[in-house]
């Protein structure tokens, strides 16, 4: 699953791969912004991002998805 991270004054924004499900996902964002903390995400190498919450500008989970390669029947 694919996970966008914008932060306020960043040019860029942050895309973590993760295990986790959306739900997951979208349980630990609520939380983090509702105690004002930090979001704590980590991605499929186990590589661990820490934002403060007061930097969020915007959060997409979407599932991952995958290239197709050749020819396609439409």
């Amino acid at each position: 699953m694919e996970v966008k991270i914008g932060v306020q004054y960043a040019p860029r924004e942050l895309v973590i791969e993760s295990s986790q499900s959306p739900a997951e996902v979208e349980k630990l964002v609520t939380e983090a912004i509702a105690s004002e903390g930090t979001l704590s995400l980590v991605d499929e190498k186990g590589r661990r991002v820490i934002i403060p919450v007061s930097k969020l500008a915007y959060v997409e989970i979407a599932e991952a998805t995958r290239g197709t390669v050749g020819f396609t029947a439409r």
